[in-house]
């Protein structure tokens, strides 16, 4: 099943929902805190304040302050304050105040009635959190340690301890709250002194430590430097490092140059064995039409001769006759000149097979020239990178050695500067007024946890409730249709069941014809005529939405008959006002005919009450004199709608399924719960009853969205006498 999502307005709706909730715990929370603080015996707070100007010292900054500019630094106050409440300078204070020997029944006895409600419980869970971690720690050192007089009071001022700064200024503002006076301000002065000094070894301990660790380090670089010059003044007398200089760019250049030679080389080579390959497999004439072999200016001169030679014996030919001496000699010049082009062809295709042998020798010699200068600019190149690391390593070294000397120096000099002036603006003084917010603070406390508190049980009462209260989660759950939703009515606006007659166009009838059009197309080809409506337990409805819907039938025209088909417990003839000695129990047992049947004050409506209860209801439902009864009902009456008796206390509901064409069941908002419903359906499913949808009974009318039902004051028409009847609204 998805998950629908949640909305704000969904938690909104639980808060207006429980409001009641909240409003009760709220009440209660803010009463008890009201009664704490007003009864328990508040003991005057003093608050003592120094004012402190605290300001960076620093050299760089002051230049800039000289020529109009302050240095913006927002840690540096933020980084003091944390110091002021470091533990160091808290001990200080204890041992300088010997507060732990003078003083320590005022910090290590408190009074214990002196605190407020939310003191003492804030304290008792601070004291069990602290015992469980030092029952944690035993064993592990100092985690487990017991902590002494000196380290309690030190915690106990670092809590009190209130550090503020004044707006656009450098001063500080330091205060404590104690219970005494002159206590308040003893501390406050101490934690000035404290902090000065710790301000002061703090910065011997960080110079002295620098210059030791900067020294041991200047030495080691030392030591590398000169290591690292020896080695490369060995690889330069080893390598001939000049002359790898000089040569280290002609390498790469020779290689390129060879490169490009060796492609242009290939690429003659593969044209002329292209040619060459193609010269085979021609004749002499063929071989003529290859540009390589007619772009010869041999030949081309031939060819001239040729064409010269065609043409004189054309002209010849036109004096003389084939035997003239003219004619023979022309005939002769031609035929020589013919077997010069046979020969000078055959020497020029022999002259490419030439040039492309010896293309073919080029291109290996420039491949050898080719890996022999790359080999020679690699080894070039490896020589002149380890010179390079060695070389760059002295630098390093050299760098590094001066740095830290340089360092060394000037740390040495600034050792007795302070990077942090602090100068006292006013000391405290023990002051003459104490100070009070337990009472305020408490009340406060007070009214976030009521609040808090009454919204968070409200929730988780709203997690508990496991009962119907959403159409869209009951389809969801079941795979069910929702018929119809019925309102909730309130006794001053009349019975329910008298709300088609008093008040047709109210919602609440809407809520009834809206079942009544719903029950109709649940088969557009047969509409049931038998139908059967039960519920999971009592008072949910049942008896009054069948009224109802029954009396909606009965306004549209059908002739509608009503059955009480609980024997054990009926209250059909109480919603309807009607009484009867005889009635379907009467039938069944066989002490009367089928004349059971009544009229109501509903035209179109007849009424079979239940009649006297009998000792077995189970056996006479079983009986066969019912399915002849409504058998012959059917045939009478256009609709037949039964009433019934709960599912999960007895069986007769299940008995009655078996024979009707539809069953409707009606469930009560905020009581019926999904598990009931669940097992009285599979109950239902088991022995193949056809439940066409549910109805859910009693909505709020002010709820919407997701959550649709109150909780109001709905008693359902089951088994309540005449007086409870009249308060029914479902």
């Amino acid at each position: 099943m998805e998950e629908r999502e949640i909305h704000l307005r969904d938690y909104w709706r639980v808060i207006q929902k429980r409001r009641l909730t909240v409003l009760t715990f709220f009440i209660l929370a803010l009463t008890l805190t009201i009664i704490g603080v007003f009864t328990s015996n508040l003991e005057p707070t003093w608050q003592a304040t120094t004012r402190l100007l605290i300001e960076k010292n620093d050299s760089s900054s002051s230049i800039i302050e000289s020529q109009g500019y302050a240095r913006w630094d927002p840690q540096f106050l933020e980084t003091q304050f944390q110091i002021i409440r470091s533990k160091p300078v808290a001990v200080k204070v204890v041992e300088n105040l010997d507060l732990a020997t003078r003083y320590g029944s005022w910090f290590l006895d408190p009074d214990e009635e002196n605190g407020s409600v939310w003191e003492d419980s804030i304290a008792w869970v601070r004291d069990v959190l602290n015992s469980f971690s030092a029952t944690e720690g035993q064993g592990d050192g100092p985690v487990g340690a017991t902590l002494t007089d000196v380290d309690i009071i030190a915690n106990a001022l670092i809590e009190e301890l209130v550090i503020k700064p004044t707006k656009d200024s450098k001063i500080v503002n330091i205060s404590y709250e104690f219970d005494n006076p002159v206590i308040a301000s003893m501390v406050v002065n101490a934690f000035t002194r404290a902090y000065m000094d710790e301000l002061l070894e703090m910065r011997m301990e960080a110079t002295g430590y620098t210059v030791e660790w900067m020294s041991k380090k200047a030495e080691e670089q030392r030591k590398q430097l000169e290591t690292a010059e020896k080695s490369l003044n060995a690889y330069m007398r080893q390598q001939d490092i000049v002359a790898i200089e000089n040569n280290i760019n002609i390498g790469p250049q020779r290689v390129n140059e060879l490169s490009a030679k060796m492609t242009m080389e290939e690429t003659r080579k593969e044209e002329l064995r292209a040619i060459s390959e193609r010269l085979r497999t021609v004749t002499n004439e063929q071989a003529l039409a290859v540009p390589a072999v007619s772009d010869d200016e041999a030949i081309q001169d031939i060819r001239r001769d040729l064409v010269k030679a065609e043409q004189t014996i054309l002209e010849h030919s036109k004096k003389y006759g084939r035997r003239h001496p003219v004619m023979i000699r022309s005939t002769n010049e031609l035929a020589l000149l013919q077997d010069k082009l046979t020969t000078e062809t055959q020497r020029v295709i022999q002259s490419i097979q030439n040039n492309y042998e010896m293309a073919r020798e080029n291109v290996k010699n420039l491949k050898a020239q080719l890996l022999a200068a790359k080999s020679e600019a690699i080894t070039l190149s490896e020589k002149y990178v380890q010179y390079k690391i060695l070389k760059r390593d002295v630098e390093t070294y050299r760098h590094l050695y001066n740095a830290l000397i340089a360092k060394i120096k000037e740390q040495t000099l600034s050792e007795e500067v302070q990077t942090v002036s602090v100068w006292t603006v006013e000391a405290a003084v023990p002051p003459v007024e104490p100070v009070d917010t337990h009472r305020a603070r408490n009340l406060l406390l007070g009214v976030l946890l009521g609040l808090f508190g009454g919204v968070g049980l409200a929730f988780f009462v709203e997690y508990l409730d496991n009962t119907v209260k959403s159409v869209e989660e009951a389809e969801e759950r079941f795979g069910l249709p929702v018929l119809s939703v019925i309102s909730q009515m309130d006794a001053k606006e009349g019975r329910i069941e008298d709300v088609l007659k008093d008040a047709p166009l109210s919602s609440v009838s809407e809520s009834y014809k809206s079942l009544r059009v719903a029950l109709m197309l649940t088969s557009r080809d047969t509409p049931p005529r038998r139908i059967l409506f039960t519920s999971m337990a009592p008072a949910d409805g049942k008896t009054t939405t069948a009224v109802n819907l029954a009396t909606a039938l009965a306004n549209s025209g059908k002739k509608v008959l009503i059955i009480d088909g609980d024997l054990r417990k009926p209250n059909l003839g109480n919603l309807l006002g009607l009484t009867s000695e005889v009635g379907l129990s009467t039938y069944l047992s066989g002490n009367s005919d089928d004349s059971v049947v009544i009229n109501t004050d509903v035209e179109n409506l007849h009424a079979a009450l239940a009649g006297p209860v009998p000792p077995l209801p189970s056996e006479l439902l079983s009986s066969e004199r019912l399915k002849t009864f409504l058998d012959a009902m059917s045939e009478t009456y256009d609709m037949v709608v039964i009433d019934s008796p709960p599912v999960m206390p007895v069986s007769d509901s299940l008995i009655l399924s078996q024979l009707v064409d539809t069953t409707v069941v009606v469930v009560r908002a905020g009581k019926t719960s999904y598990d009931m419903l669940d097992r009285g359906l599979k109950a239902m499913e088991h022995v193949g009853a056809d439940v066409k949808g549910l109805v859910i009974n009693g909505a709020g009318k002010k709820n919407g969205g997701y959550y649709y039902y109150g909780y109001g004051a709905y008693y359902g028409g089951y088994a309540y006498g005449d007086s409870e009847k009249q308060k029914a609204c479902g």
